[in-house]
């Protein structure tokens, strides 16, 4: 099973104030992380009707390959860096194909 594609839907809430310092860190941890050999898809978006939420949709070709971009050092920062600017706590949803 460790072979099995992850796919992640993650929503962070983001307090207004920061939104734009926010989508500037996502923006740049995404150049990186979109040149990893396990990620097969990679997508940043946010809510149309809730702007201050940003939904990642990702979808990596194992655990193995998910657990390389959590330990990357870029994802680490990005965490770090956002962690004061999110107006609640991130949520991350593991999801399987049909």
């Amino acid at each position: 099973m460790s072979n099995s594609k992850v796919i992640v839907l993650a929503e962070i809430p983001v307090k207004p104030e920061f939104l734009q310092e926010v989508k500037a860190i996502s923006a740049k941890a995404l150049i990186p992380t979109l040149q990893e050999e396990g990620v097969e898809m990679f997508y940043q978006t946010v809510k149309n009707d809730d702007p201050n939420t940003l939904v990642f949709f990702e979808v990596f070709k194992s655990q193995q390959a998910l657990d390389e971009h959590l330990a990357a050092n870029y994802t680490k920062e990005f965490f770090a860096a956002v962690k004061d600017k999110v107006s609640g706590k991130p949520v991350s949803s593991i999801l399987s194909e049909l």
